[in-house]
């Protein structure tokens, strides 16, 4: 679960905000209506933080959104109750990957101060662990890529002490390495990477980071510019402005529309997938076709110079190994 290191201001982040409401309520609804000042206590906020999350939890459920399939709050005289929607009566069935992922989750959910670590959700995972075939607290090791310390320990330093930082950063869609000067967010890690989340005085705008990616990192003597901006724990956010293409997808190449952020997805026959993407970088378009390979090929898109982007790749590709054999 990706976590902000350090909320600006003094104000909770959203993450951090989430992975509180994950820890209450299994421990709220084990209880029979729980004073507000004894949450409040074990979960380290106030009242009105207390309150806001619990108006948040009127809004999760499933659609079509009826009261079997919401979760029910109840706050009156100083205690809170918590009932579970009737949805969460019904077992599920889970494949091994989504029960793994399931259990990384309610983990990182236990981790956060005041969770109960007797209580009915660690139970459950304690059982969803023994049927996984996974014993032991330290069985379940998540591995983010690789970073190195020096790199990681410059990143951490510029957002603690909000200073500027000198990047030698790799682009992966312009297949270049160029040299930025960025006003640090947060660091915070999201599907197995490390992100910095930074003002980018390059493009004079907020940009994502992959750690692994900077090839050095150095903490700069001045302060930051800006201490707050619009990225969020987001990979990739499509601007207006970013093409779009449609790709058809065999049966095999479904795996796009679970990996990457669509806009559009339709099922065809035979068990393909009609998608819409959003596309930063040509080169990023390349590289997904050229692994797609005949899974995959590009069926509209407003762009005429995008439209044959993997064909004119693999023609590259095969120049430059037709050169390198002569």
């Amino acid at each position: 679960m990706p976590g902000v290191t350090e909320a600006r201001g003094g104000r909770k982040g959203a993450d951090e905000k989430l992975q509180r409401i994950l820890a209450l309520v299994p421990w709220v609804a084990a209880r029979d209506g729980p004073a507000l000042a004894e949450v409040c206590e074990r979960f380290g906020c106030t009242e009105a933080e207390l309150v806001s999350d619990l108006d948040r939890l009127f809004m999760c459920g499933l659609y079509p959104y009826t009261p079997d399939v919401l979760i029910e709050v109840d706050v009156a005289d100083g205690r809170v109750w918590i009932r579970y929607a009737d949805y969460f009566s019904r077992p599920l069935r889970l494949t091994p990957a989504e029960g793994l992922a399931l259990l990384a989750a309610g983990k990182a959910a236990q981790s956060f101060p005041g969770a109960d670590e007797s209580g009915p959700l660690a139970r459950g995972l304690e059982k969803l662990a023994g049927t996984l075939g996974i014993a032991g607290d330290d069985a379940l090791d998540v591995a983010l890529a690789s970073v190195p310390e020096d790199v990681m320990a410059a990143v951490r330093t510029a957002v603690d002490e909000r200073r500027q930082l000198e990047l030698d950063y790799y682009s992966f869609g312009r297949d270049e390495v160029m040299s930025r000067v960025v006003d640090p967010y947060a660091v915070f890690s999201a599907g197995g990477q490390w992100y910095l989340s930074a003002y980018c005085h390059a493009v004079d705008d907020d940009r994502l980071f992959r750690v692994d990616r900077v090839r050095a990192a150095k903490v700069l003597d001045t302060s930051v510019e800006r201490s707050e901006g619009s990225v969020a724990g987001a990979v990739y956010s499509a601007r207006d402005d970013d093409p779009r293409v449609t790709v058809d997808l065999s049966a095999a190449g479904r795996w796009v529309a679970e990996q990457y952020p669509v806009e559009t997805v339709k099922e065809v026959r035979g068990g393909r997938l009609r998608v819409t993407l959003a596309i930063s970088e040509r080169a990023w378009l390349e590289r997904l076709l050229l692994r797609l390979g005949p899974d995959g090929r590009v069926t509209k898109t407003a762009d005429p110079a995008l439209a044959d982007a993997g064909s004119q790749a693999a023609c590259r590709l095969l120049e430059r190994y037709r050169a390198g054999g002569r």
